[in-house]
């Protein structure tokens, strides 16, 4: 299963950690695990790309911790959208996404 974990706080996301693998599929076939991979990757280039912020991040087999060292109104809605997007994936793959929603 993979563990979605949002940082901060609902109010102000601060970014997010990505763990486990979806297990949905053979390796290199699984839909899911390509879904969260493909959202989290997306989401950690654009903090740096769209909103202009540095940010620490950390990847590693079925691993991607990205999270931004100040923020502003773009990343909140990068930010947002990832969360729809985790949420979304949980949702309709419950046995294979978890979300949580904040952690610090």
């Amino acid at each position: 299963m993979t563990v979605i974990r949002m940082l901060g706080t609902r109010e102000h996301y601060t970014g997010f950690e990505v763990s486990g693998h979806a297990d949905a599929g053979e390796k290199g076939y699984d839909i899911v695990c390509a879904a969260i991979s493909f959202l989290a990757t997306t989401c950690a280039n654009a903090l740096e790309s769209v909103a202009n912020v540095k940010m620490s991040a950390t990847q590693k087999d079925g691993y991607l911790k990205a999270n931004a060292a100040q923020t502003n109104e773009r990343t909140q809605t990068i930010l947002r959208t990832f969360y729809q997007g985790a949420q979304d994936l949980s949702q309709t793959y419950p046995q294979h996404v978890r979300l949580i929603e904040t952690s610090n």
